[in-house]
Order: structure tokens, then sequence, then C-alpha cells
């Protein structure tokens, strides 16, 4: 018997290790490239508004994190910098700046949303037509799936 529930517990604890491994890698083993450092220069060239997104965020911890510049066009969002491997990133526009999941669920409905995040080292995505970012201060990337903050940043007072 003891045999038994020793085989159970080390198999489980496998299958629960495999399956947060799974979790955590296979965005990073599915995601399509990201742009390379010429596209996201030239992407950022007519940056209206950018921000910095750090690790030190409330929200933010060794699992979700993002770091580097963000840069709003007129007509783009784009990243330059790392995010932790998820899945199911969103982008959106806030009104207020959030640092954190308590936070930004009561606005997540007023929030604009921008597009999904594919990639983790870099991303330029369209803004949608009939969005003004002059309407908007900060941004937060969310993981849809969990309803887990990431990061966000504040581009504007």
């Amino acid at each position: 018997m003891k045999k038994f529930i020793k085989s159970a517990v080390t198999h489980g604890l496998a299958l629960v290790v495999g399956f947060v491994l799974g979790i955590y890698l296979l965005p990073t083993l599915t995601a399509p490239k990201s742009p390379d450092v010429q596209m996201i220069e030239k992407a950022s060239e007519d940056a209206m508004f950018t921000a910095t997104l750090t690790r030190d965020l409330k929200g933010s911890d060794f699992l979700h994190w993002g770091e580097g510049t963000i840069s709003l066009t007129r007509n783009q969002i784009v990243h330059n910098g790392k995010l932790s491997p998820g899945p199911d990133y969103k982008l959106y526009l806030t009104k207020d700046f959030v640092q954190h999941e308590d936070e930004f669920r009561p606005i997540k409905d007023s929030s604009q949303y921008i597009g999904d995040v594919k990639s983790f080292d870099g991303f330029i995505l369209d803004i949608p037509d009939g969005v003004e970012i002059e309407d908007y201060s900060g941004l937060i990337v969310w993981c849809g799936a969990f309803s887990e903050f990431i990061t966000a940043a504040q581009y504007r007072e």
C-alpha cells in the first residue's frame, strides 16, 4: 500500500509539473517571430507618446512581468523589450494607470481593447479605427486566459 501511495504522489506531482511547464512553455514555442529591431525602430519613429515598462509594478512577479519601451503613434503601439511568456495576452488602453489585476478588473469593460499580443520580444499592434490614444493615459498587458496582470505603463498624465 505504501508503494502505491508513493507512486500515486510522485506521478501526480510529475503530472502537475508537466501541466504547469506546458502552460508556460507552449506560448513560447508557438509564438510568431517577433518583429526585428529595424521594424520596431521604424514603427516607433512617429511616436506621439512613449512609456517605460518595468518589472517593479505592484502586480508583477517572477512569472508576470514586462520591460522595455512602449511607443504610441497615431496608428500603432510598438513595444521594444521583453514580456514574460504566457498564453492569451491582450493589450488595453486605460483612462488611468493601473498596476495590479485588482485595479484593472473593475475598469476592464470601459478600457479599450487594442489587440492580441502574440510575441514576447517586442510587438507592433495596429490601433483600431476610431480609437484616439489621447483619450487614454495608460496601457496594460493582460492575460485573458487566467485574468492575470502582466505589466502596464502610463504614457501621459
